[in-house]
């Protein structure tokens, strides 16, 4: 096989291991992709929303000392939470932060 058959089959290789990576749901501290799809309203500018029961069901089940660690990381915004209206959140469903965070 010469180098540019070679080149353009491990570029599809690559492009189908993207597309297997990209259909797996996300986690993040316990919560899974349906759990943040819940509280995404409640932590979105510019009208956040007061949690759904699913959200703080959620948030019950999540690991929050693990949450307060991205309370200053750029992951947050770039899946389009705002920080402070996530740190807002778990009193909001009468849940206690971690004397921490």
């Amino acid at each position: 096989m010469d180098t540019g058959k070679l080149v353009v089959v491990l570029m599809m290789i690559m492009v189908a291991l993207m597309v297997e990576e990209g259909t797996r749901a996300i986690t993040l501290c316990d919560m899974n992709d349906k759990g943040l799809q819940a509280c995404k309203p409640s932590v979105t500018q510019p009208n956040p929303v007061d949690p759904s029961t699913q959200c703080c069901e959620a948030l019950e089940a999540a690991n929050l000392t693990c949450l307060c660690s991205y309370k200053n990381s750029f992951l947050l915004p770039s899946l389009g939470i705002d920080p402070q209206l996530a740190m807002a959140l778990p009193p909001k469903c009468n849940l206690q932060m971690p004397p921490t965070c």
